[in-house]
């Protein structure tokens, strides 16, 4: 009885020291995740999405053809 209890305690000690390293790890990476500054207006060489604007029919036009 003696070595099954400290077995359990063992796996008990271990599972707890790797759950606090897992969560100071997310941690880690979140804070630093904040950091970054998703909404700035990128640098570079950045390409624009849509070059000219589209009525209303020609876009309906294109989900029907495409679906998109």
């Amino acid at each position: 009885m003696k070595p099954l209890l400290s077995d359990a305690i063992k796996v008990f000690i271990l599972f707890a020291v790797c759950t606090c390293l897992f969560y100071f790890g997310l941690k880690v990476m979140h804070a630093e995740q904040e950091q970054n500054r998703r909404y700035d207006m990128p640098e570079g060489p950045a390409v624009k999405v849509f070059n000219e604007e589209k009525t209303v029919l020609e876009r309906l036009n294109l989900f029907f053809r495409v679906g998109e």
